[in-house]
């Protein structure tokens, strides 16, 4: 069943490997031996210039030169964000993985598990290809909202979780829907029954035009 988020692992892992043999790339960098500093600036300011991916670039340098440094932290919660940003979600969650496991301390790990949970859910465009992914990212919710019952994000996390609630059991209905047309009775009533105790109903949603998950961030 997790087949389809280590997909999404694989293809962050392989498109940042990507960046260390960028040597034809017009935004290869092709300096060394570097100071620090020199590599976060350039970091920052191609962020700011929405050159991403020299940034990734640079901060390989950043990381490769000087993985001790106590720039790196910033550099690569900056580049999580700006991923972001970018709608480039799978690359968002690398960086946060990055953060999490070697830099995030206190409240930085909440920070950084509600922008995990954020850009899993803008990265679901289609609730019928990724219905992992939402079951994932709403067990992560709950363990967020477990985890952190005071937080400041709690309320953006709750509407998440409500969101993900409507895109499921529309996606329910619908799979349930399919079957009965399909002359498959049972196969409908096993899909209508998983909507059996949902405090939601059909009269409460409204079919999206554009944009289900991702509007609440827009």
């Amino acid at each position: 069943m997790r087949i389809q988020l280590n997909i999404k692992k694989l293809g962050a892992f392989l498109l940042f490997i990507s960046l260390f043999t960028a040597c034809s790339n017009k935004d290869a960098v092709n300096e060394y031996d570097k100071p620090a500093l020199y590599w976060y600036n350039n970091v920052v300011k191609e962020i700011a210039s929405s050159n991403l991916d020299k940034a990734d670039n640079y901060y390989i340098s950043l990381r490769s030169e000087h993985a001790r440094s106590p720039l790196l932290p910033t550099a690569t919660i900056l580049l999580a964000q700006a991923h972001m940003e970018s709608q480039a979600y799978i690359m968002a969650d690398y960086y946060l993985d990055e953060y999490l496991k070697k830099y995030a301390k206190g409240t930085k790990i909440e920070q950084a598990k509600f922008l995990k949970i954020k850009a899993a859910f803008l990265g679901i465009k289609d609730i019928n290809k990724e219905q992992q992914l939402m079951i994932d990212t709403l067990t992560n919710v709950d363990k967020f909202v477990k985890r952190y019952p005071q937080s400041i994000y709690i309320p953006i996390v709750n509407t998440i979780k409500v969101r993900l609630n409507m895109a499921q059991y529309m996606l329910n209905e619908n799979i349930s829907s399919l079957y009965a047309r399909l002359g498959k009775e049972k196969a409908s009533k096993i899909y209508k029954e998983k909507n059996a105790d949902s405090p939601l109903n059909m009269a409460d949603i409204k079919a999206p035009k554009v944009g289900f998950l991702e509007s609440i961030f827009n």
